[in-house]
């Protein structure tokens, strides 16, 4: 069966972006860069992967989903961001953009879905983000692999945008840090 792997950059206070969408204040460059993008190689959108020549196949993922917040960060200019991933974006009453044909844009319960992918033959899945959806598929995620940024935003979208009290139980399977200060951790459900 295949897994549902919740793979998002985060700040040491718990925000996957800042008040208004922001995230260029995550580290992008330096001695974790190379390391993360290796072990999850595929994740970076096809176009940037492609003039900064990294692979994108032979990664752990072959599809990715996304909430619509987290897919308009690319817009106009990439409506169909990770070509080489099988791109499922949860929206209600957005239009999918010209020049997103291979974007499957759906309405239905994230829920459902996630379940009939994790019974497709294939590699894992991606959950990109965001926090919204990520609360919803709180239940579904097998794994986590965030990538801490050292600094604090106060304020922002959360890694889970949740507000009741639901304890689930991960446990760590590998913690790496780097000179930059981003800490890979990475943990299982269990």
């Amino acid at each position: 069966m295949r897994e549902l792997t919740y793979y998002v950059a985060v700040s040491i206070d718990g925000f996957i972006a800042g008040p208004d969408g922001e995230f260029d204040r995550f580290l992008s460059e330096g001695d974790h860069a190379s390391g993360i993008a290796k072990k999850y190689q595929g994740t970076a959108p096809t176009d940037l992967a492609e003039r900064a020549g990294f692979p994108i196949d032979g990664g752990p993922f072959d599809t990715v989903l996304m909430g619509w917040n987290t897919y308009a960060v690319g817009l106009p200019e990439l409506p169909n961001p990770y070509r080489h991933l099988r791109q499922i974006v949860f929206t209600r009453g957005h239009v999918a953009p010209q020049g997103s044909e291979s974007v499957e844009f759906t309405d239905r319960d994230p829920v459902e879905v996630v379940r009939e992918l994790k019974a497709e033959e294939g590699k894992g899945i991606w959950l990109c983000g965001g926090g919204a959806l990520a609360a919803v598929l709180q239940d579904e995620i097998d794994r986590l692999a965030l990538k801490r940024n050292p600094m604090l935003f106060g304020d922002g979208v959360p890694l889970f945008e949740r507000r009741d009290y639901a304890p689930a139980s991960f446990r760590p399977t590998g913690i790496t840090p780097y000179e930059s200060g981003v800490v890979l951790a990475e943990y299982v459900r269990g």
